[in-house]
């Protein structure tokens, strides 16, 4: 029997379809000498700090760097403690069962890192020791899944792969769960402040244009303006110089040369400067642009345009949607005349798809060398009969997309008219000659937006023209915008680096934060923990938010260039780069960005003295720091300078109130306490008095009963 995981349960049915397997288990399918099995996501992870014997939030225990990693079965919170999800457990059972009679198992998870991830984890949770084929596919079409069980591919083939997935794995463990404790300690409030190697970046990235655009000082200055008239049609030409101050631009619109100045005044044509243009169309879209185009068109959420996606593409209509690779190679170009040609019915852009059949395709988008795992994203050769509205919009940005992409040149007419009159102007003006690509969408021209002029006139140099209207303009800089979510993935995409040329950022995208498939997920886990919010289409930070920042903006784990970096990393190890070297430079980095939070808590004990704190309570150690209460433990704020005075909130199974501990510091000695638990399960009850820095036990002694 031969045994295919695939990622989810709808993933395994479809497969099992195509090969007539009908017969349902308790959890997968069979017939045909075939079993189909699924994960759903992560039935494995890296297990947590305990296992490891990190046990609570302790200062001692930082960095917490495991030397080999252990694998665990997924685990929930069940009230307040972490216990193994039952489902899962079950699924492993099924999935355990089916490997250790399989004759050969094939891996058909996603067909990317984390795909990887997923089956290696299981498989070696589960000391799975058999040999795996690999089903490799960028569509869930019949036909591409026969042909990729046709070219299965030894396991093995993937090793750097599962390295690279491995790595990013055991690297987010490390930095987030030790840059987490770190902060949340040294910071001293009483909530957890969660700390990322991607999430942590993107939130400084956000915080840092919020402010800038909070704080950012609108600065005056004027422009003139003046309407001149070419045989009846006018337009606008604007000074080419910006002035500070009012008198000075005053001076130049009064030296005007005007119609109300008398006759042969106007404003002499210095040049006429016509550039024609060939605007090449877009690249083929991955999840990246997929997702930035879905939210400025739409105002669809990152995570929103990806669910669409995924359902599309497991309903077979569109190929592999988590590509980061905006081109195709030369076989799968060679399709592209038959998906055009699918798209003729269109109601929108049907008669686009029909001129192009006879047109020679633009292959701008066509390049194998800069294919990664998956090419770019496509329809299929199946055609929707009815899609929800939603769905509908993302398949149409797809298709669209392909037909902009092949189709030929936007040509342009780009004009610039040089006047003076009493001071030097300037018009602009673009006609649109062949709208090529633009015509799929009807897309209006962005570089039109701030022209003045839709069309000018011809005009020759030397020309005299009668300025008709003058005006003098007061305006404002402005902030850089706050960033939506398109700007944000845009951004993520180089680092933050603004970078408009469209090959340029794909050149840069390994150096991106997180990957097309990850970019979602940490906005909507920075939105999950309260970092930020959406305010219409804004992404905006939360008080907590800015508190963090205000924290870690000068730290190593808020520099989303270096995180980058690592990114860069973590695909150099796909293509057999060391995985020692990058562990090693990950636990170094863990070293420092752990040392630099813990030393927040010294930045603030160095700032706020007890005495600048509302009730606040001095160390009864260093008789410096604050003590701040936590839900794990009430400890010195000074920790990094040294003071290691700690009370953990749990003794002896028994967790203290606020009130006893408060009590216990300051007065050195507490009530007695009832209901703590001895190693050997007794209960007992017992005071606790403060003694060199250190909580202790305190029995009542006995009285003699000497009634007789």
């Amino acid at each position: 029997m031969k045994v295919v995981i695939a990622e989810k349960p709808s993933v395994a049915r479809e497969l099992a379809k195509v090969f007539g397997a009908t017969m349902k288990k308790e959890g997968y399918v069979e017939g045909k000498d075939y079993s189909f099995t699924w994960a759903f996501g992560h039935l494995v992870q890296l297990a947590a700090p305990e296992a490891y014997g990190f046990k609570g939030w302790r200062l001692e225990n930082l960095p917490m760097l495991p030397e080999r990693f252990k694998l665990a079965v997924k685990q929930n919170k069940v009230n307040g403690v972490l216990k193994d999800d039952p489902g899962v457990v079950k699924q492993l059972n099924v999935i355990r069962n089916l490997f250790e009679s399989a004759t050969e198992i094939i891996v058909a998870t996603d067909a990317g890192r984390e795909g990887e991830l997923i089956f290696r984890y299981i498989y070696y949770h589960l000391k799975c020791k058999k040999p795996f084929r690999r089903l490799w596919i960028s569509s869930q079409t019949d036909e591409a899944i026969k042909q990729g069980f046709r070219n299965l591919k030894p396991g093995s083939e993937y090793d750097t792969l599962f390295y690279s997935a491995q790595c990013r794995s055991e690297s987010d463990w490390i930095v987030g769960l030790n840059a987490t404790q770190a902060l949340s300690i040294a910071a001293g409030n009483h909530s957890v402040l969660s700390l990322g190697r991607v999430q942590t970046p993107t939130l400084a990235m956000i915080c840092a244009r919020y402010l800038e655009n909070k704080n950012f000082k609108p600065q005056v200055y004027y422009q003139i303006a003046i309407w001149v008239n070419k045989d009846g049609q006018l337009f606008k030409a604007l000074s080419v110089k910006n002035f500070d101050k009012l008198d000075a631009a005053q001076q130049v619109l009064e030296a005007v040369k005007d119609a109300a100045s008398g006759f042969n005044q106007g404003a002499e044509v210095l040049n006429v400067d016509v550039k024609p243009r060939k605007e090449q169309p877009p690249l083929l879209h991955d999840l990246s642009s997929l997702q930035q185009e879905a939210n400025k068109r739409k105002g669809f959420t990152a995570d929103q345009t990806l669910t669409l996606a995924q359902t599309l593409y497991e309903s077979k209509l569109i190929t592999y949607p988590r590509t980061g690779s905006r081109y195709i190679g030369d076989d799968i170009f060679a399709e592209i005349p038959a998906l055009i040609a699918n798209q003729t019915g269109h109601p929108a852009f049907g008669k686009q798809a029909a001129e192009l059949q006879t047109a020679k395709l633009n292959k701008r988008s066509v390049n194998v060398k800069k294919v990664t795992d998956h090419h770019a994203l496509l329809p299929t050769n199946n055609k929707p009969h009815y899609l929800p509205e939603d769905q509908q919009v993302i398949y149409d940005l797809i298709s669209g997309r392909m037909l902009e992409a092949f189709h030929q040149e936007c040509i342009k007419e780009l004009t610039k008219i040089s006047l003076e009159s009493g001071s030097m102007f300037v018009a602009n003006g673009t006609v649109i000659q062949t709208a090529g690509w633009r015509a799929v969408f009807n897309q209006a021209d962005t570089e039109k937006e701030d022209e003045e002029n839709p069309t000018l006139p011809k005009v020759i140099k030397g020309e005299l023209l009668q300025v008709e209207k003058k005006e003098l303009l007061e305006k404002q800089t402005k902030p850089k915008p706050l960033y939506n979510e398109a700007s944000l993935l845009k951004a993520m995409e180089t680092s933050g680096k603004e970078i408009e040329d469209e090959e340029l950022r794909q050149a840069m995208k390994d150096t991106g934060l997180g990957t097309p498939a990850t970019r979602a997920s940490i906005i909507e886990t920075l939105i999950k923990r309260d970092y930020i919010r959406r305010d219409k289409k804004n992404l905006l930070p939360s008080e907590k938010g800015l508190a963090v920042y205000d924290l870690v903006k000068d730290k190593q784990i808020a520099q989303a260039e270096l995180t980058g970096l690592w990114e860069k990393r973590l695909e150099e190890i796909r293509s057999g780069a060391s995985v020692q070297d990058f562990k090693n430079e990950i636990r170094e980095y863990t070293r420092t960005i752990t040392r630099e939070l813990l030393e927040v808590g010294a930045e603030l004990n160095g700032k706020l003295s007890p005495q600048d704190v509302e009730g606040a309570t001095v160390c009864p150690l260093c008789k410096k720091g604050i003590i701040r209460i936590t839900e794990k433990a009430a400890g010195c704020s000074g920790y990094a300078s040294g003071c290691k005075f700690v009370i953990w909130r749990t003794m002896s199974e028994k967790k203290l109130t606020e009130e006893q501990i408060m009590m216990l510091i300051e007065k050195g000695k507490t009530d007695v306490i009832r209901g703590f638990k001895s190693k050997s399960g007794k209960i007992f009850d017992a005071s606790l008095i403060l003694a060199d820095g250190k909580a202790h036990f305190v029995f009542e002694p006995r009285t003699l009963n000497t009634t007789g």
